[in-house]
């Protein structure tokens, strides 16, 4: 949280083991971006200064910049990494900052060296005068996003498409590529607001209402999408209004781009998305790995072209071709073009259902208190045999306990962003899904969760 977890002294002494990091890596350009966050710009601006007093060649947007932007930023111009001020999907008070290698991301023994560093760096800040270069490092995203996407398709159709940029840093970038490409948009929460208007730019069901609103009522528009603060996740809704599961989403985009793309790699997917994903890659012939939760175990992949697409539960979707991380508006682009000409997001939906099955997919958060914890950890030292009435057919304690089921999965696993723990399942139904979750709950001893699946 903004000035108790991250206050100004830690950034510093973060920025400056970043540096030390970087320098060991052969040093260059780093790439400094921030969200529209209170006071983000600001502390972008120091550690543009702490980069250059380090000897490194800072290279800072002009404009608030969304985090895929600044990854693509760092692959084009071939820099040693990026730091970006962002809390993502997080509530307004949260601040924090992403540390990028120059293949995008950082493994554990990266960000543990720098840890390491940081401890011992001094967090004075140092004198001398601001950075004054800034680049435009959303122009030449933009540029080569439409390059990448198929514009000739949505040229010919001018689908009408409703984008809800959440007041976060995809406004102005996310509507700019789609309106290149030849679509109508219409932007919804476009503006500035250092604090999201009071609530979490995270495009969960519930954060979507006005979307959904809009969407019901602009005739003939064929999409509905929003992005987080920093536009690196994505929702998808579409022309009645009606949400998309994460796993949903991901299969769509999975299938188009099997059917619009010579891919040359397989699928990554994150161990709490739904079997549908899985399915539609193996019917086009793609060969699918599971990974713990986290983009950081896909980046490797992405990067040695083993996988060409990775996607996971929270609305994380990257094609490596363009760079190694998750990506809320190249993702906006493909479905843009999956829905442009044929049938609609929701034909297409159904096609797929029709020929793989269901999956119902979501998540709640129960309280992190010590009890809950304590209960975790006997369930993963002794995991239950049947759960939610079903046979658990496979169990793993990689990344929290995962119980796998002959018509889904159940998974219990603190965050590693927030204080809470977090419930995931996939059911055949709704009402299945509901259960399940709520059965989840009640394994770690809460009654009370948050209804923050999508």
């Amino acid at each position: 949280m903004l000035g108790e977890e991250f206050t100004l002294p830690r950034l510093r002494a973060l920025v400056r083991g970043a540096t030390a990091w970087f320098r060991e890596q052969g040093g260059g350009e780093v790439v400094v971006a921030y969200d529209t966050r209170f006071q983000a710009e600001r502390m972008a601006v120091q550690v543009a200064q702490l980069v250059r007093d380090a000897g490194l060649a800072p290279v800072m947007g002009r404009t608030a910049l969304p985090t895929p932007c600044a990854v693509r930023a760092v692959v084009r111009r071939r820099a040693v990494g990026a730091l970006v001020l962002t809390a993502s999907h997080n509530p307004p008070e949260y601040q924090g900052l992403k540390v990028f290698g120059r293949h995008g991301g950082i493994d554990i023994a990266e960000a543990r060296r720098i840890e390491g560093l940081a401890a011992r760096a001094a967090s004075d800040l140092p004198s001398g005068p601001l950075p004054a270069a800034r680049f435009d490092l959303r122009g030449s995203y933009v540029r080569e996003l439409v390059r990448l996407l198929n514009g000739d398709r949505l040229a010919r159709a001018r689908p009408r498409i409703v984008y809800d940029a959440m007041h976060g840093a995809g406004a102005g970038v996310a509507d700019t590529v789609l309106g290149a490409l030849g679509a109508r948009v219409e932007v919804l929460r476009g503006e500035r607001v250092p604090d999201f208007g009071g609530k979490a730019p995270d495009p969960t069901t519930r954060a979507c209402r006005e979307l959904r609103r809009t969407l019901r009522r602009v005739r003939g528009a064929r999409l509905g999408v929003a992005t987080d603060g920093d536009a690196d996740r994505f929702a998808a809704l579409d022309a009645t209004g009606r949400a998309l599961s994460e796993t949903q989403a991901l299969a769509v985009l999975v299938d188009h781009c099997a059917r619009t793309r010579s891919l040359q790699g397989g699928v990554a997917l994150s161990v709490a998305t739904g079997a549908l994903v899985e399915r539609v890659a193996v019917s086009h012939g793609l060969p699918v790995t599971r990974h713990p939760i986290g983009f950081k175990h896909f980046r490797p992949l992405l990067n040695s072209r083993e996988a060409e697409l990775a996607g996971d539960e929270s609305g994380g979707f990257a094609w490596g071709r363009f760079h190694p991380d998750k990506d809320g508006i190249l993702a906006a682009g493909l479905l843009a073009e999956a829905v442009a000409v044929g049938p609609s997001l929701a034909s297409r939906l159904q096609a797929l259902e029709r020929r793989h099955g269901r999956s119902h997919c979501g998540r709640v958060a129960a309280p992190c208190d010590p009890r809950a914890s304590e209960r975790l950890a006997g369930l993963m030292r002794r995991p239950p045999g049947r759960v939610d009435g079903e046979r658990v057919r496979g169990v793993s304690t990689e990344d929290g306990l995962h119980l796998g089921l002959d018509d889904g999965f159940l998974m219990l696993r603190a965050s590693g962003t927030e204080p809470v723990l977090r419930v995931y399942a996939e059911a055949p139904t709704r009402r299945d899904l509901a259960r399940r979750l709520a059965r989840g709950a009640a394994l770690l001893g809460s009654v009370g969760v948050s209804p923050d699946s999508r």
